[in-house]
C-alpha cells in the first residue's frame, strides 16, 4: 500500500506549452491517503486517463513529481513501481487455466508453489472463481475474464496501489452491478490503495471513498459522494453528479438577493463576486418544490412533461426558455396545473465563472 503525493503535477502533449489550454492535465498538488479508494471521474478528454498513466509510469509528466510513500517514482518504469493494473479489456492468457492465470504474477516473481497455491485459492474464493480454476480462460464469459484480470491485480501482496482503467465498460449491466459490489467489498477487506477511472458517476460514487472530479484538465473537486452532492464546488460537478443534475440559472446579485429575469430570490448570505463575472444560481432538483398557487419569491414555470420512475417523479419544467428539473416525492401530487416553483434557500449555491462563491457575512 502507498500514500500517493502528486506534487505540482501537470502534463502537456505539446513540446513547448505556453498557456493553460496547452495542458491536458493542469497543475495538481494533492496527497491521496494510503489504503483509500479513489475514483477519477469525468467525461471523455478531461484528463483522467492522462493522470492515471502518469501514476502508473506509462507517461512521464511535463512537470512535477509522483511520490509513493515519500519516494520519488516520477521517472521509474511501470515494473519498478509495485503497482497492479486492470484495464477496460481483460488481459488474460486464453490457453491457460484460471489457476495458471492467477498464479502467473507470482510465478513471474519466483514465489514458491505452496505460497502460490494458498494465495490463488484465497483470491479465487473472494472472486467466486473457485469452481473455474481448472477451466481454460478461452471459454469463459467477459465478466469471468475480467474477474481473472482483477484477480491477477489482487494476488500480489507487495503492490503499492491497484489501478483500474474503466474495468467494467464491456460487462453486462446486471453483472456490472455485482462486480462493482464485489470490488467495494474487496477494498474493504484488503485495505489497498485503489484508483478507479470511470466516466460513470454510479460506478465512482459506489466504489470510492473519495471521488476526484475532473473537467477540462482540472481537478475541480475531491470529496465524498455526499460532499459532491451537497456542496459542488464547480458547476460541472453539480451538473455531472446527480440524476438529474443541478439546475443552473443565470442571475444578477444584489447582496443577499438573487434576481432571475425579474423574480427576486432571497439568499441566506451576502455574496461579493468580482466585477464582470458570469453569475449562476445552482440548486439541485431535490430542493425545489412545485405548487398550483403563487407564493412570495416563486418562479412562474411551465411543466413540459412528468416522468414517473417509481421511487419519485421528475417534472421537466421551463422558466423563461430555460429548463428546470424538479424531483417530486412519489407520495406528493403534481400535474401540469402546478405552475409555480419555490427554491429552498438553504440549498442554493451561487457560482462565478463556474466556481462556487464563498459566503460572506449574513445580510
Amino acid at each position: 500500500m502507498a500514500e500517493i503525493y502528486l506534487k505540482k503535477l501537470a502534463h502537456s502533449y505539446l513540446p513547448n506549452p505556453q498557456k493553460p489550454e496547452d495542458y491536458a492535465l493542469k497543475e495538481i498538488d494533492q496527497v491521496w491517503e494510503d489504503g483509500k479508494a479513489y475514483a477519477l471521474l469525468g467525461s471523455s478528454g478531461c484528463g483522467k486517463s492522462t493522470l492515471l498513466n502518469i501514476i502508473s509510469g506509462l507517461l512521464t509528466p511535463s512537470q512535477g513529481q509522483v511520490l509513493f510513500d515519500g519516494k520519488d517514482v516520477t521517472h521509474l518504469p511501470t515494473e519498478q513501481r509495485q503497482i497492479a493494473q486492470v484495464f477496460q479489456f481483460p488481459v488474460v492468457y486464453d490457453t491457460m487455466t484460471v489457476y495458471d492465470n492467477l498464479a502467473f504474477p507470482l510465478r513471474n516473481r519466483k514465489q514458491d508453489e505452496a505460497t502460490i497455491k494458498a494465495r490463488v485459492t484465497e483470491i479465487a474464493g473472494m472472486l467466486e472463481l473457485s469452481a473455474d480454476l481448472k477451466k481454460k480462460a478461452r471459454g469463459l464469459t467477459a465478466d469471468a475474464k475480467q474477474k481473472i484480470s482483477l484477480g491477477r491485480g489482487l494476488v500480489r501482496q507487495d503492490v503499492a496501489a491497484i489501478l483500474f482503467d474503466e474495468p467494467l465498460t464491456v460487462i453486462d449491466p446486471h453483472l456490472k452491478w455485482l462486480l462493482r459490489m464485489q470490488l467495494k467489498e474487496l477494498h474493504q477487506r484488503l485495505n489497498r490503495t485503489m484508483i478507479y477511472v470511470t466516466h460513470d458517476q454510479t460506478e465512482a460514487l459506489t466504489f470510492a471513498d473519495q471521488v476526484v472530479v475532473m473537467y477540462d484538465g482540472y481537478v475541480v473537486q475531491i470529496g465524498t459522494p455526499q460532499e459532491l452532492f451537497e456542496r459542488p464546488e464547480h458547476t460541472f460537478v453539480g451538473y455531472f453528479i446527480g440524476s438529474p443534475g443541478m439546475n443552473l440559472l443565470p442571475v444578477k446579485l444584489d447582496g443577499s438577493i438573487a434576481h432571475i429575469d425579474g423574480t427576486s430570490i432571497p439568499l441566506n448570505t451576502d455574496y461579493q463576486p468580482k466585477s464582470g463575472a458570469k453569475l449562476e444560481l445552482g440548486i439541485r432538483p431535490e430542493f425545489t418544490q412545485l405548487s398550483p398557487t403563487a407564493s412570495a419569491n416563486s418562479l412562474p414555470v411551465t411543466i413540459k412533461r412528468i416522468e414517473d420512475i417509481g421511487r419519485h417523479k421528475i417534472a421537466r419544467a421551463e422558466y423563461q426558455g430555460k429548463e428546470i428539473n424538479v424531483v417530486v416525492p412519489e407520495d406528493q401530487s403534481v400535474s401540469k396545473d402546478y405552475k409555480y416553483l419555490t427554491l429552498d434557500p438553504n440549498n442554493i449555491h451561487v457560482y462565478a465563472d463556474g466556481w462556487r462563491l464563498k459566503q460572506e457575512a449574513a445580510a
